[in-house]
Order: C-alpha cells, then structure tokens, then sequence
C-alpha cells in the first residue's frame, strides 16, 4: 500500500509522469484508511501526489491488454502485490519486456520474488518484525516496540527509487536493457541495521533492546528540562566530550582515566547520563541552548508536531509545503526533498481523484475512443 507508491511519489516530486493505476470504482485501499477531510484521506493527500490516476481492471483479458500497451510507452513500472499475482494475470515481466524491451519492472514485497517466504503478506511492522529491528526497540523489560512511522515503508520506497535510478543510469548511459528488480521490504531494514549481524558473526553478541541508550552515544539519553520537556543529547568523540566536560564545568572528568576514550566511557554511561541529566533540569532552557551552542554539541528537543509547525528552521527551508486541493482547499505535507541548489522547484499538485486521468491516458496516450472508453466502463474494464 505504501512501498511502491512512494518510490513512484519520489520520482513525480521531481517531474517525472507518474500513472497510477487503481481498482475501477473501489480505489486505492489507501484512499480508504484515514485520516479524512471532508471524505478526503490525508495519507492519499501526501503520497500520491504529483500523479495521474486511472482506473483498471487487470484481471480482465481487455484490462490486462491496456496495461501492455501502456508499458510499451513507459520507462519503469512499479508493482507492489505479493509475489506472483501479475503472473496470474499474465503479467510478468517476460510479457512485459516483450512489448517493451527496455523495461525497468520494480517490484517490492514483504519477503522477495524467491525464498520459502515470498507468498506471505508483508507489511511495515512484519519487515520490522523479520527484519530485526523491533526486536531491538524499546525497553528490556517491556515488550518490542513498533517505531512511529511505516519506517520499513519509507525505506523500501527510498531504496526501490534508488535501484530505479541504477536501472535507468545502466540502459540509457551504459548501453545495458531494461531488467527486473526484487526488493523485500525486509531487506530494506537488515540493510540498515548498523553492526548487528557482523556484531553477532564475529563476536557471538546478541543486542538486546537498550531503551534510549546506544553503545555509540557515551554520554547519551533523552534528558528531561527544566520546563518539562526532553533533549535529546548524544557524544561519540574524544572532543565532543571534551567540549561537554568544559561546558559542564566538570573539568574533573578530564582528567579521569575512566572516561578517556569512548570505549571506557561506554563501560561508565550509567553514570555519566546520571550526571548529564542533573545538570540538565538544572538548567534554564535558554541558558542551556546557549551552553550546548557554545559548545558546538549535537542536540535536539524532542519535536511535537505543534512544535515542528512554528519552528523558524523549517519555515526558513520551506520543508514544510502547502498544496492547494480542489476539494478540501490547502494542505500543509513534508514537502520535496532534497533540495537541488539553482533549480526552481515544481509546484505540488495534488493527489488526483480516481479516474482523474482517464480521458488524457487512455484517449491521448492510446488513442481510445469516447465510445471505446465508455463501453470499457460499462464493462467494469474500467
């Protein structure tokens, strides 16, 4: 549901014609989950944007025979369904690439093409889930924890746009052919899992859920201040600390042997989060910006959406967008990045209603008929 429609949304934020092809009168399921404006879903709002839709029945002969014609004029194809189900429908990428040879086909799911997996359901919190990283989210004493967003979503998109660019670079500049890629959402999170398979590999270690602490953040936390919010402050180098230590005005710790190097300070986090934590609800939140700038330290107050909405940084980069939407007026949304310096932006358009795009596609790029299409809707083709 998310996956490959945001790959598709990366490439529209940035001009490319981006068809997305739904269900004839159902729709997306996105379209149907929620939050609503006025009947309008917010997250349809924000990923499908910058997109024409039409509408297909693909499991129908004349449906399955649109869509190839379509493929004959597009540089990629996105698909999202679990694997095996274009087959079904004589889809597959050999029926494909023998209408259009240089054919770029991205095709993501829970668990790959291959594997005694493939034929399961994937969504976001089952790649977290297989992928590692919940079970190293939250508390030990409590139970796995999902992360807040559709994180392993998010980075399959990321990673399944970035192998489009590859296929693309590797037809049109290297002389190679269109080709197949396979991406499981759960590869797309072991990917980024740090040093946790060498970790275990060489060294047999199994990490366990550490809460806010990280064995590269020694001091590191989520520390409360003085007017009850949290700062989230985190140092790894020999300088960095140095720098802490000073604005601390614990010029003892540098003298310490056990806080020497990052690893020993590691073995004593315990203690020096104590420390860091006392001193920081001591603090006057002013005083205490002032003293970690001064320091040249990485920090962060831990961002409500309230407080990301009125925050001068954002609005100085223009990170947040508005979209004007026919239908419900203006929509405020993450807007495109990231940012490409001398090039002017394209303006966001919004998401498209179903079957917006019928008439244009189906009669411009095609050539169908009024009489054509209209029978085809008739039909339930679409």
């Amino acid at each position: 549901m998310v996956a490959g429609p945001v790959a598709a949304t990366l490439f529209a934020d940035f001009g490319a014609e981006v068809i997305k092809v739904e269900v004839p009168k159902r729709g997306d399921t996105v379209r149907d989950l929620g939050p609503f404006v006025d009947g309008k879903c917010l997250y349809w709002s924000v990923e499908n944007r910058n997109k024409k839709s039409v509408t297909l029945d693909l499991r129908q002969p004349e449906g399955r025979e649109l869509l190839l014609r379509l493929v004959e004029q597009a540089d990629a194809v996105v698909e999202n369904f679990r694997p095996g189900t274009l087959e079904k429908w004589g889809l597959g990428y050999e029926e494909m690439k023998a209408r259009n040879p240089r054919l770029v086909l991205l095709r993501i799911s829970g668990f790959g093409q291959t594997g005694p997996y493939r034929e399961r359901a994937g969504y976001d919190r089952i790649a977290l889930a297989f992928g590692g990283l919940m079970g190293i989210t939250g508390f030990p004493d409590r139970p796995p924890v999902r992360i807040g967003t559709s994180i392993a979503d998010y980075q399959s998109a990321i990673l399944g746009a970035f192998a489009l660019m590859m296929a693309i670079y590797h037809r049109d500049l290297r002389g190679g052919e269109g080709q197949e890629i396979d991406l499981a959402m759960y590869e797309a999170i072991i990917r980024f899992t740090e040093v946790l398979v060498p970790a275990y590999d060489r060294l047999g270690t199994v990490r366990e859920r550490r809460g806010n602490k990280h064995f590269a953040a020694a001091p590191g936390e989520h520390f409360r201040t003085s007017d009850g919010r949290y700062v989230i402050l985190t140092v790894s180098a020999d300088a960095g600390f140095q720098r802490l230590a000073q604005a601390m005005g614990r010029q003892d710790w540098l003298a310490d042997e056990r806080f020497a190097t990052h690893e020993k300070r590691w073995q004593h986090v315990d203690e020096l989060n104590a420390a860091l934590a006392q001193w920081i609800e001591q603090q006057p939140v002013e005083q205490l910006c002032a003293k970690l700038d001064e320091a040249k330290l990485a920090y962060s107050f831990i961002y409500t959406i309230e407080d990301i909405m009125n925050d001068p940084h954002y609005q100085a980069r223009g990170t947040i967008a508005s979209v004007p939407d026919p239908a419900i007026g203006p929509v405020r949304m993450a807007g495109v990045v990231p940012k490409f310096g001398g090039v002017q932006e394209k303006p966001i358009e919004p998401a498209p209603d179903l079957g917006q795009h019928n008439e244009e596609v189906y009669g411009g790029m095609l050539g169908l008929t009024v009489e054509q299409m209209a029978d085809l809707a008739e039909k339930g083709v679409l």
